[in-house]
């Protein structure tokens, strides 16, 4: 058994350990806090994420399907920006959108404020207005952010789809709508099933709009019940039922691609449109995606600029520099480790001649599909219980180590690298796939080894690849929340932490610039995504 071999499979069971414990524990006997709420609470739990899940769904549809649908297949003025543009709203966080709508929506907002001025309305009673804080809301505010998902996967679907079977619809005397549902919608089923899992997943994972919203969620019962009961086993359970969740989004995502197959493709993706819109249709399809792309990104960018400007004594001081300074400490620490760690898998793939060479990099990648809370607790599982072996250990001794592990900045680090070890690795592998085999054997031919192979002629090639992997862990790191909020140390604040605060204080405005500088951080995997889309089509 070589060195390479016993590496590969130490990531892999390290960094799958967490999933372990997590499923172990939430199968041990009954715990008092957890059957409380499954006799009390529980299933309004359960009842309202499928309910914020289905709703998100059903929103995403109707906002991204005619714009893929547009994007892919017509042209009208403006195409061309909005092809790219209606992909930024990933780059906001949910939380800082929902605090900016409720913030203009609310009673005391400026929106209601105006109503009353106008038509002399003077309470709530004398007019009705929709509540922004409800289930409903949640999903309206989640939808605008995670809509891009299905957009741009149901767009390029659409764009490898042959136009030669849409012009024989159009023989047989098909609409435009008629082609849609009947032609292009069901061969793209797939690939819709696909991104409405990876966006059933997404809203599931959500921490912090229906905390704020006071939308009580899956996510939001793990959290309240390790930090209001201090309850690790109950946590563990509850997370268990999302885990439930999530395979069966997995599951159903793998059975549609399954199911799906495409007698007729083109080679590369159709550059030209079916349709010229003009007159009143261009003007509806432009109008709509100005609509969608001012309400879901510019609306509340501006709105922070806003607040950044007319709060920038208060909002640029030393607590913004210390908070991104952790989070940019952090988030180079976990960059590196998850690059160097994929690396070394995705090597072992490439040298392996047994079957299971995959294996370790399938189960070091199983951290990915966890939610935030949920990826904190099976981290605190079996960190915690090699705390409580150290302690036992030093015992009889004068030191006393604590929560060296599970108390400390470690804890994030090890989470963060679980969490998000999969983009390394995928970017890694992807890159690796270009490198020829022949390579390999000519440098053997030339005396150098497999580590020498690895940083003379590998990592050369790679460099491209390696930076894209560990730039992307970078902003992910920079952006994640609920597993900063349930595993920083004491009085440990990272950007996303110090805005979430504000935002529940309702002072988001002092916290502006660190709003912006996530949201501009946001935009870099973007700009990288339309770029490879961009030398693809060329």
């Amino acid at each position: 058994m070589s060195r390479w071999h016993v590496a590969a499979w130490s990531i892999g069971v390290c960094l799958s350990t967490p999933l372990a414990f997590l499923i172990f524990e939430s199968l041990q006997g009954d715990s008092e806090v957890f059957a409380h709420l499954w006799n009390t609470v529980l299933w309004d739990y359960v009842s309202n994420t499928v309910l914020l899940i289905a709703g998100v769904l059903v929103l995403s549809c109707i906002i991204a399907l005619p714009l893929g649908w547009l994007a892919a297949y017509c042209n009208f003025p403006g195409r061309r920006f909005f092809e790219w543009a209606l992909m930024l709203p990933l780059a906001m966080p949910t939380y800082i959108i929902a605090y900016i709508y409720t913030d203009l929506l609310d009673y005391a907002g400026p929106i209601q404020i105006k109503l009353r001025d106008w038509f002399g309305w003077q309470s709530p009673n004398d007019y009705w207005f929709f509540d922004i804080r409800t289930l409903s809301g949640a999903a309206v505010m989640i939808a605008l952010v995670l809509y891009p998902y299905l957009y741009l996967i149901f767009k390029t679907a659409l764009r490898e789809q042959s136009f030669k079977l849409i012009q024989a619809s159009q023989l047989m005397g098909l609409s435009p709508m008629q082609s849609f549902f009947k032609v292009s919608l069901p061969m793209a089923r797939g690939a819709v099933v696909a991104a409405l899992a990876l966006i059933s997943m997404e809203t599931m994972a959500d921490f912090a709009t229906v905390h704020y919203f006071a939308v009580s969620t899956l996510t939001t019962a793990v959290y309240d019940t390790w930090l209001g009961y201090y309850s690790l086993t109950a946590a563990a359970k509850i997370s268990g039922i999302m885990l439930l969740f999530l395979f069966v989004s997995l599951a159903l995502e793998r059975l549609s691609r399954k199911n799906s197959v495409v007698h007729e493709r083109q080679a590369s993706q159709n550059d030209e449109t079916l349709y010229q819109l003009t007159g009143k249709r261009a003007f509806l399809a432009t109008s709509y995606c100005v609509l969608v792309l001012f309400f879901a990104f510019v609306l509340p960018v501006a709105v922070l600029l806003g607040y950044a400007f007319d709060y920038y004594e208060q909002a640029w001081n030393s607590e913004f520099f210390l908070y991104a300074w952790q989070s940019l400490k952090i988030a180079i620490w976990v960059s590196v480790a998850a690059v160097l760690l994929s690396l070394l898998v995705v090597f072992h793939q490439r040298i392996g001649t047994h079957t299971s060479k995959y294996l370790p990099g399938k189960f070091a990648s199983t951290g990915y599909a966890l939610p935030g809370t949920v990826l904190a607790i099976a981290v605190l599982l079996p960190l915690t219980l090699l705390d409580n072996k150290i302690n036992e250990w030093f015992s009889e001794t004068s030191f006393e180590p604590g929560l060296l592990l599970s108390g400390s900045i470690f804890a994030m680090i090890f989470a963060y690298v679980v969490r998000f070890y999969a983009i390394a690795h995928g970017a890694v592998e992807a890159s690796y796939v270009r490198i020829s085999p022949s390579l390999d054997m000519a440098s053997q031919s030339m005396g150098k080894n497999r580590m020498q192979t690895l940083s003379l002629v590998h990592f050369p090639m790679l460099r491209r690849g390696i930076l894209t992997a560990a730039l992307l862990v970078f902003i992910e790191c920079m952006k994640e929340l609920p597993a900063a909020l349930l595993l920083r140390p004491f009085n440990y604040e990272t950007l996303a932490t110090h805005v979430f605060q504000y935002v529940s204080d309702e002072q988001l405005e002092l916290a502006s610039i660190s709003a912006l500088l996530i949201v501009i951080v946001g935009l870099v995997p973007l700009y990288i995504v339309n770029r490879s889309m961009e030398q693809h089509s060329q």
